[in-house]
């Protein structure tokens, strides 16, 4: 076969359409690159993470991805940290990419090997026309200290299928055996592999790693849930997992080695030749004089990343998966000895990739990304200074306190040629486990389907929204239930002890469960019988259709228990209030920046509200001053909060519907703020109001939020800004910190004219804070941040010369309009000019 009679889009389709259209086959789009609420991901590393609820046990009953059975996609795959990092191989080899696309065909509780090994047979002999006497199979030989046989089973598949047997070679757990973390689903697996010289006996040299031999198909059969003493346990239901690079694919289709020498890189290739000027890339390895054709493969492959990453929403930064982002920059850089010229205004990524029907705003800023990350990157990060000075127990406490990931650790210290001391972070978590630090007690898929067997029914929680409005005081519902199940961390049990941990499952709740960015309910619930004994709800969980309160019993508990549900009530409101108020923050974005303006993360809690969005740069005070207005004017106006369980296909059909990248069940719950969700879905105006499919608690009208304070703009990376806010009394409150510091500022500062030294100025001017939000970030708009770490005095007097120089009326006047680049923080109140 040639480029031209098959190319790689060809390839694409050729595989999508036979599972489609002859095995009856689901084609589920491919997720972004950015994992959906997978913390343990920096990016999506395989076509199965975006289906991990349903090996899980998770998925939600009521969404469409709780019906899949048999799916087919071709996944958006990043490679560039974590447990599957390929950043460091791109360039040395001809075969290893930090992007690429996964094929894969799924079966959830449908059909397992045989079926497996059959279609993946005949889809590679048949209908690509692989020759079979290239293709080896390899299959587990099992593990005797895991008590593990080998697979037979499959082995004779293969066999039947017509494999010789010289061509099935049996491997190991390291090979052969897939697990999808350190507890969970996980399986053994077969995988093929190519030859790409032909005619000989190459069985010694699959799995060596070699560029003439190559894996190019992986079937996982899903059979085993590995528990967290490191027990196996048969899976209720099994379940198949395959993954083929495209591009290895395309190589051996195309009669190529390198998979540089595919149409998928051609087109690339030939334009960073036309841009740099220097030799045509020749495909050298070994010897590659001057190393001219790794660059040619590390930029060309990081353009691919670079260009999907930024469809998708993850820009270069200096945190998780946007550091990794800016690091394959920083690695394009580096290796770039092409040329240091930057790509033309309307550069466009040539090649083929997978199809997709979004991100065209943020592809559309691909140039001025390429344009202006290499200046950013040229930096160095404090904190990989900070990270060279340590040790492992300085990487574990970053890790543990603030959530950084290891691998990012490591990745940061190999760019100055200095590694984590691994021996002593191992045994800090050795020690951390020893010491029962808790975690969530979360149901495994093995226990998920013990209790549907058992015929548990899912938790009703629709007391959660049935609260009133009385006189403007919320008014709550009481909740009896019953206890039908309890789970102890490792197993489902009839019957707990007192002081022992445990997730309770009850026929019905009304406490709301952690999901869709709001914190879970917090409050506690009695026994009947023992009214004086309160079990304090520590977290709430929502798992496969059951919501899990996690409980330390004060008192034994046992199922068929009838208890009380006591809801914090306080708490609850808190919630809702930041909740509606995000809604409103979202449309007030919109108006005062535009409908570019999308959605890319929100937090509420009872204490203040988090919302991220995409912008080109930080907002300016007086943007900042406007959206404060438009949200106040909405709560001041008292405007009805309506919500509508509508079909998932009808709610999308709403003009103006704000949505984020997640599964959503059907039916869903649609939000609005000022008009009725049934007016909506008639109205085919444009109309300006907020209106978003959302699973939180809301207000019922808007004027209990009472006032809405913005304590902190920042842009968290390229294009996407965070806006943290504040509510009712503590906006009230931060109002008055407000004019307390301004007048602090103003007075240290002129202090410090008087001052022989800046220590005065130090002391003066510390930054306070309220509940917990810096006012440094608003001095910043008064004073220059060079102006704190002066060490000589004149250059300090000449900077606060300047600042009381500039502006017309003085620091005692208002706040000055400016732009920050990073960070700032503003008090300006909602009534305020």
């Amino acid at each position: 076969s040639d480029s031209t009679r098959l190319p790689a889009a060809r390839v694409r389709s050729t595989f999508l359409d036979f599972f489609r259209e002859k095995h009856g086959h689901l084609l589920v789009p491919s997720s972004p690159v950015r994992p959906r609420g997978d913390p343990s991901l920096l990016f999506v590393n395989a076509g199965m993470n975006q289906f991990k609820p349903i090996f899980l046990g998770r998925a939600d009953p009521r969404s469409e991805m709780a019906s899949y059975r048999r799916v087919v996609n071709s996944q958006k795959c990043v490679r560039a940290g974590g447990k599957h990092n390929d950043l460091e191989d791109v360039g040395r080899d001809v075969y290893h990419h930090t992007f690429f696309e996964m094929l894969g065909n799924w079966s959830f509780g449908d059909y397992f090997k045989e079926e497996a090994c059959s279609m993946a047979w005949s889809l590679l002999t048949e209908h690509y026309g692989i020759p079979a006497d290239r293709l080896y199979v390899s299959y587990f030989s099992g593990d005797a200290e895991s008590g593990l046989t080998a697979d037979e089973e499959t082995r004779q598949i293969w066999l039947d299928i017509g494999v010789p047997p010289k061509r099935l070679l049996p491997f190991g757990l390291k090979e052969n055996f897939w697990e999808m973390g350190d507890t969970g689903p996980c399986g053994p697996c077969t995988e093929i592999h190519y030859d790409h010289v032909g005619g000989r006996d190459a069985s010694s040299l699959v799995n060596t790693d070699g560029p003439d031999v190559v894996e190019i198909w992986n079937l996982v059969f899903m059979q085993y849930n590995r528990d967290v003493d490191r027990s196996l346990l048969l899976l209720p239901q099994f379940s198949v997992d395959t993954g083929m690079g495209l591009e290895r694919l395309v190589s051996v289709l195309q009669g190529k080695q390198s998979n540089y020498d595919t149409d998928l890189f051609t087109p690339l290739l030939h334009a960073i030749h036309q841009r740099s000027g220097v030799g045509p890339y020749s495909g050298r390895t070994g010897a590659d004089l001057g190393k001219v054709d790794t660059a040619y493969r590390v930029v060309a492959d990081h353009i691919r990343t670079l260009s999907v990453c930024i469809a998708d929403g993850v820009h270069p930064g200096m945190s998780g998966a946007e550091y990794v982002h800016q690091s394959a920059v920083r690695s394009e850089s580096s290796a770039n000895q092409l040329s240091d010229q930057r790509p033309p205004p309307g550069f466009s990524v040539p090649g083929d990739t997978e199809p997709r029907d979004h991100g065209a705003q943020n592809a559309a800023a691909c140039p001025q990304e390429f344009s202006e990350v290499s200046d950013a990157t040229k930096k160095d990060s404090g904190l990989n200074e900070y990270f060279v000075r340590t040790s492992g127990s300085v990487a574990w406490s970053l890790h543990r306190d603030l959530g950084f990931p290891l691998d990012l650790v490591d990745l940061m210290l190999e760019e100055r040629g200095v590694r984590v001391d691994h021996q002593e972070l191992d045994r800090l978590m050795a020690e951390n486990q020893k010491s029962g630090v808790r975690s969530q007690v979360t149901l495994d898929v093995v226990s998920l389907a013990e209790l549907h067997g058992a015929g548990v029914p899912h938790t009703d929680d629709s007391l959660k929204y049935r609260y009133t409005l009385d006189q403007d005081r919320y008014v709550f519902p009481a909740c009896f239930a019953t206890v039908l199940a309890l789970y102890d961390g490792q197993t489902l049990v009839s019957e707990v002890t007192e002081g022992q941990r445990c997730g309770v499952i009850l026929d019905q709740t009304c406490f709301y469960s952690e999901q869709g960015g709001q914190s879970h309910d917090q409050g506690y619930f009695t026994r009947d019988g023992l009214q004086d004994v309160l079990y304090p709800v520590e977290s709430v969980i929502h798992a496969g259709g059951y919501v899990v309160h996690e409980v330390t019993a004060a008192d034994s508990l046992k199922t068929g228990d009838q208890v009380q549900l006591h809801l914090d009530q306080a708490h609850r409101l808190s919630c809702m209030v930041k909740h509606t108020a995000t809604h409103i923050l979202n449309l007030a974005l919109r108006e005062v920046l535009g409908p570019s303006v999308q959605q890319r993360g929100s937090h509420v809690s009872a204490d203040r509200l988090r919302f991220d969005f995409s912008v080109k740069g930080s907002l300016s005070v007086s943007q900042l001053q406007q959206v404060e207005r438009c949200v106040n004017d909405i709560i001041s106006a008292n405007q009805i909060v309506h919500s509508q369980e509508l079909p998932l296909h009808k709610a999308r059909t709403i003009r103006g519907l704000r949505t984020v990248d997640e599964v959503y069940p059907d039916p869903v719950r649609v939000v609005s703020v000022g008009a009725p969700v049934s007016e909506l879905l008639d109205d085919q105006t444009d109309r300006q109001t907020s209106v978003e499919l959302c699973c939180g608690t809301h207000l019922l009208q808007t004027g209990s939020i009472q006032d809405l304070v913005i304590v902190s703009e920042r842009q968290l990376v390229k294009g996407i800004s965070r806006i943290v806010a504040v509510t009712g009394p503590d906006a009230a409150r931060v109002g008055l910190k407000h004019q307390t510091a301004k007048r602090t500022a103003c007075f240290s500062c002129k202090t410090l004219l008087l001052s022989s030294t800046v220590r005065h100025f130090r002391r003066c001017s510390v930054p306070t804070g309220v509940d917990g939000c810096s006012l440094y970030g608003w001095m910043r708009h008064l004073c220059p941040v060079s102006l704190c770490v002066r060490t000589n005095v004149s250059d300090a007097v000449s900077d606060v010369m300047w600042v009381l120089s500039s502006g017309s009326g003085g620091w005692s006047s208002s706040i000055p309009e400016c732009r920050l680049p990073v960070e700032q923080t503003i008090w300006s109140g909602p009534h305020q000019p």
